[in-house]
């Protein structure tokens, strides 16, 4: 009767044991998730250890020779079964890989490719992301130190991540407990907001919430975010999760399956989205093509890349890869995000592996859909590029932001924000991707672009005209002057418009000398609030 006990104690420490393990770790139940062999081989490795604890225990005594060798025989059984699952995981992750899968693994993505100038449309510079995330992540921690109620019970969560909201590039992250004990007192009323930052106008946001948060990376035990969906859904191999908001700001946080489509583990994509609402608890399971279109990031930038450099290293399969080398590229080191068709891409360059400091062209991928298309547009590098911009203002000791992608005048350009040793964006810069000693840096976007547009001209690159952009003659009927960073803008109404248009003075010094009911011609681009005059007649 004893050993009876004995043994059900032991057993009951195991199953204990391996319940805490699994509530801490949540690996999936799932063949394909390496953190599931991982569990199961450690714990047929602890009962072999306790097996042959308790043998070497009863050993030597004869009375006790029967049960020694029934302990040995499962001992012995324990062992060859742990050695068997190691063999079928080693043996899985080999037979898995790209060296035996390169056509597969190079077939993971459909590339298709597209012409710059048709796809990617010049936009009001009202709609273009000037901050990068560490430039929004300081933005978030001044605005969160201003806030008495809350800087002293929570932090700024560390998301950030950048959607599209209502057609504007944006970045959100909830706030988060500062302590367990904040937790505590805190818990029965939730996470009471979370931070939005307008890419373009550089302006941070505490969005407070008639509901708190109660589901997030920052909670403990049932209701943390991880845990949370481990239990309602214990199958499925989870991807980063993506804290992002809905049209009406609802906050929600976004989670990709993984699905493994070559042998055990390889082959990664996205199958299904788990969207939890952050509030309630809500969950909704969508495969991936049905997934609702305010949703924007799906497929992780780093996963998109990968895949990319399947399909750019692979294509004479894998020894090719890593010898001869005949016609591979990659993708380039950083990448960034840009808003296009109501869907956030990854932008990133393509080179080839010989790092020759220049690109082929580049990709945009879709991070809701995985579509991906290629641009053919050689030049340079964007280190170069951001090199580039930094050598014109060397005496600041500016540090260059990745690169965004731009058509400006129907020439592929590198916008570059400038940033001074705080983190601040103090100037901007384009360069132009094919000829890249064409760098011009300006105070304002406006003028950036007046620069570097003259600098084309100077270059005898051919700059589309601007009579292409829509002009507009009028009667001036009201003026109102105000200042952006230390510039003058005069914000002046027409006659037969409803539309506001915004003159920057030191780009159009002219523009003192009209008063209301005199005659103007604006040349502009569109914008949200206010269009942007880009010429005066």
């Amino acid at each position: 009767m004893k050993k009876f006990f004995k043994i059900l104690i032991l057993v009951l420490i195991i199953i204990i044991a391996a319940y805490i393990y699994y509530y801490v770790t949540l690996p999936a139940v799932n063949i394909h998730s390496p953190g599931f062999w991982f569990f199961i081989i450690s714990a047929l490795a602890i009962i072999c250890i306790i097996i042959a604890l308790t043998t070497a225990k009863s050993g030597g005594d004869g009375r006790h020779l029967s049960g020694s060798v029934f302990r040995n025989k499962l001992f012995v059984t324990a062992v060859s079964i742990t050695g068997i699952i190691i063999l079928i995981y080693i043996a899985g992750n080999i037979l898995s890989s790209p060296v035996v899968n390169a056509k597969k693994y190079q077939r993971l993505l459909k590339i298709t490719e597209r012409n710059f100038t048709e796809d990617i449309q010049e936009i009001s510079f009202d709609k273009i992301p000037i901050l990068d995330k560490d430039s929004a992540s300081l933005l978030g921690s001044r605005k969160m130190g201003s806030m008495v109620e809350y800087v002293s019970q929570f932090e700024i969560g560390s998301n950030y991540t950048q959607i599209n909201f209502k057609g504007v590039p944006t970045r959100v992250t909830p706030l988060r407990y500062g302590s367990f004990i904040k937790w505590i007192t805190n818990r029965s009323k939730g996470i009471p907001a979370y931070m939005q930052i307008d890419m373009t106008t550089q302006e941070a946001d505490l969005i407070k919430l008639t509901e708190g948060i109660y589901y997030s990376e920052s909670e403990y035990f049932g209701r943390n975010i991880n845990r949370y969906l481990r239990f309602h859904c214990p199958t499925y191999i989870f991807d980063t999760i993506n804290f992002e908001i809905d049209d009406n700001g609802v906050p929600y946080w976004i989670c990709p399956v993984k699905d493994y489509t070559i042998g055990l583990f390889g082959g990664q994509t996205v199958s299904r989205v788990v969207i939890v609402n952050a509030v309630t608890g809500d969950l909704k399971d969508y495969a991936i093509a049905d997934v609702p279109q305010w949703i924007d990031r799906v497929y992780s930038a780093e996963l998109l890349i990968t895949l990319y450099d399947y399909y750019g290293t692979l294509r004479h399969g894998y020894w090719n890869s890593v010898f001869s080398q005949k016609d591979v590229l990659e993708t380039t080191d950083g990448y960034n995000y840009i808003a296009l068709e109501d869907g956030v891409w990854v932008y990133t360059g393509v080179t080839s592996v010989g790092k020759d400091e220049s690109n082929v062209g580049f990709v945009l991928m879709n991070q809701r859909t995985a579509e991906t298309r290629f641009y053919s547009i050689s030049g340079a590098e964007e280190y170069s590029a951001m090199a580039s911009a930094e050598g014109q203002v060397q005496h600041l000791s500016y540090q260059a932001t990745f690169p965004l992608l731009l058509n400006i005048s129907g020439e592929p350009t590198y916008f570059i924000a400038l940033k001074d040793a705080a983190g601040l964006v103090k100037k901007y810069a384009m360069v132009n991707i094919s000829q890249y000693q064409i760098v011009a840096i300006g105070d304002t976007v406006n003028e950036c672009e007046k620069i570097y547009l003259e600098l084309m001209k100077t270059n005898h690159i051919n700059v589309e005209d601007t009579t292409k952009l829509p002009k507009i003659t009028g009667i001036i009927t009201k003026i109102a002057e105000g200042a952006i960073e230390g510039n003058s803008h005069y914000y002046i109404l027409l006659n037969n418009s409803n539309e506001i248009f915004d003159v920057e003075v030191v780009n159009f010094i002219n523009i003192i000398k009209y008063n209301v009911g005199d005659t103007v011609t604006f040349t502009y681009s569109e914008g949200m609030e206010s269009n942007t005059v880009l010429g005066v007649e």
